[in-house]
């Protein structure tokens, strides 16, 4: 059986972790930050969209993704990520892009590796634990600036 269909599910499951968070969110809370910390909730909300479909396009070579990465290409938060809807709309289009690839990767291609300069050369796999730890470290970082931000 290709491992795509478990590790699909695995991402959807683990990307819970976010949605539950996002679930919650406020346009009021978009600005939020915690003391001197750099990233507002709306920017860290910003990046796992961009940085899902980068992964989608960059890892698992889909071209047709169409993804201007603002948040790694300036490297902090500019303020600018106050739009509830239009975040929550990329989220939405990250998730069920990121779901789609990987239901369509074919069994082999999981141990086909990928360099990159972000993580280096790893196997798709591994890559793959790369982003479902990335989006679950900032959704973290999302609930606690939620619950203890101003």
């Amino acid at each position: 059986m290709n491992p795509s269909i478990h590790l699909q599910a695995a991402y959807i499951e683990a990307r819970t972790r976010l949605s539950k968070v996002t679930d919650a969110i406020t346009e009021t809370d978009l600005t939020k930050k915690l003391g001197s910390a750099p990233n507002s909730i709306g920017f860290l909300l910003q990046h796992i969209a961009e940085v899902e479909l980068l992964f989608c396009k960059n890892v698992f070579g889909h071209a047709e993704v169409k993804v201007v990465a603002h948040t790694v290409i300036d490297q902090k938060d500019m303020g600018v990520w106050t739009d509830l809807a239009a975040i929550q709309s990329l989220l939405v289009e990250s998730g069920n892009t990121i779901s789609a690839v990987l239901a369509a990767v074919p069994e082999a291609d999981w141990q086909s590796q990928i360099t990159t300069k972000e993580f280096g050369t790893k196997t798709k796999a591994e890559a793959f634990g790369r982003i479902i730890s990335h989006t679950a470290y900032h959704a973290g970082q999302v609930a606690m600036i939620q619950k203890y931000g101003i």
